[in-house]
């Protein structure tokens, strides 16, 4: 069957929305045998009468009415398509999806994000939260662009550039007493200590750090280190969470720093693979702004090196 003619549709809508086959003419600037011969070449298509004259009135038959309709549809569709192409004549930056752990995102983002905006209004930049195990295999996977994860990762399909290294600590309800100036393993053991969910980064970082604590409850997943903060606010227990995210809220908590120290690695991922666009660019760019200093780990050591992690 031949393809839809979208010139004969349209003659078939303003017929039927004008209400006269002259009407729609005027309304085309075409003649009116031209728009009745566009009619009888859709009808002689589909094999059915589209249209029935009262008198001087034109009407949709039953099939005609539904052809309107999905013509309706048709062109709401052609209108998109024009739209997203205009979008690239007038210089549309492209579309970049970013994945990121929520603390990097409340934390760490927003300035780069709000200057990304100011200097590229044409990029479309879409940004979601998820655990870091998550952003890595949805950037294998090819359903977002670039992800913040914390290391380690070891994805031969990735390319992984370390960025900053933040210090944990522990947080303690503002009214406890008797607080070490350091904390290890064994001062939080009578402590209910609250952790990240078991499929964060941040609860095997803080259960391998624990590995060495004496004795004591096992800790408790919570869910976020927003989470945890507000759980630590409430004097339900204690917590070990990036330093940056109580920077704001001394007064709130104790902060203690952990002896040993305890970090983690944020990092940058992208496939290795993935077409270099403009706007992939920039916004890979930016977001390598938050580059700064890195904790000596093995991980680091690599990169330094040169080596693939």
């Amino acid at each position: 069957m031949r393809g839809l003619n979208l010139d004969q549709l349209r003659a078939l809508l303003e017929v039927v929305e004008q209400g006269s086959f002259s009407a729609a003419a005027r309304r085309l600037n075409l003649t009116q045998p031209a728009v009745s011969l566009q009619i009888r070449e859709l009808e002689r298509r589909f094999g059915l009468r589209l249209i029935e004259r009262l008198g001087k009135q034109a009407h949709a038959t039953a099939p005609g009415s539904e052809l309107v309709e999905a013509t309706k549809r048709i062109f709401q569709e052609c209108e998109r398509a024009d739209a997203a192409m205009q979008r690239f004549r007038n210089g549309w930056a492209g579309r970049v999806q970013v994945a990121t752990t929520l603390t990097a995102m409340i934390y760490r983002l927003p300035p780069i994000l709000r200057r990304v905006r100011l200097e590229h209004p044409s990029l479309d930049l879409i940004v979601t939260n998820m655990p870091s195990e998550k952003g890595v295999q949805d950037v294998i996977e090819n359903r977002v662009d670039l992800a913040l994860v914390h290391l380690p990762v070891s994805k031969r399909q990735l390319e992984v550039t370390p960025l900053f290294s933040e210090m944990m600590v522990a947080i303690f309800p503002a009214d406890m007493r008797d607080v070490p100036d350091e904390i290890s393993p064994s001062d939080v053991a009578e402590h209910n200590l609250l952790v990240e969910q078991t499929t964060s980064a941040g609860y095997s970082l803080v259960v391998g750090w624990l590995s060495e604590r004496e004795s004591g409850r096992e800790p408790t997943p919570l869910g976020t280190v927003e989470a945890l903060k507000s759980a630590v606010n409430a004097n339900l227990g204690v917590a070990i969470v990036p330093d940056i995210a109580v920077a704001m809220h001394q007064s709130d908590f104790i902060i203690r720093p952990l002896n040993p120290p305890l970090s983690r690695t944020l990092a940058l991922v992208e496939h290795r693979n993935k077409p270099n666009e403009p706007g992939l660019e920039i916004v890979r760019n930016a977001l390598l702004a938050l580059r700064g200093p890195l904790a000596p780990t093995k991980a680091t050591r690599q990169s330094r090196s040169g080596g693939r992690l």
